[in-house]
């Protein structure tokens, strides 16, 4: 298995225009979604799959993972970009998925959020956010 490969976060947006099929999968918790916000593919015709990697309060790995990728829509020949704070828990799930018979995953490099700055803030030095792509409060 090749592995699952790192694409920016305007990588993975002009992929998600231009491929009718491919889809972002949102991996965070259904807090994060709440609290934080998500990418808005709203322009694009799109809407982002919201399945949890690891279920909130408990954190354990989501043991629906793979059913739900394929009630979102997800087919072996889909390209998936998953995509959570800051792009550890996506790779796990892009893992997890290439394991599961979807081998077109790739990880949004850097995530929703990207890393802390120096102030501790997210969402300034790189990621979704910080690039300026689009998104929402829910």
């Amino acid at each position: 298995m090749p592995g699952v490969p790192d694409v920016s976060p305007r990588a993975a947006w002009q992929a998600l225009a231009e491929d009718p099929d491919a889809m972002l999968v949102d991996v965070r918790t259904d807090a994060e979604w709440n609290f934080v916000g998500l990418p808005d593919l709203g322009g694009i015709g799109k809407q982002v799959a919201l399945i949890p990697w690891q279920v909130y309060p408990s954190m354990q790995v989501n043991g629906g993972f793979v059913e739900q990728l394929h009630r979102a829509g997800a087919s072996p020949l889909s390209k998936l970009y998953f995509i959570c704070r800051s792009g550890a828990r996506s790779l796990a799930a892009g893992q997890a998925a290439q394991q599961a018979g979807f081998p077109h995953a790739f990880n949004v490099a850097d995530g929703f959020e990207g890393p802390v700055d120096a102030e501790g803030h997210r969402g300034v030095m790189a990621g979704w956010k910080a690039d300026g792509l689009p998104w929402r409060q829910r």
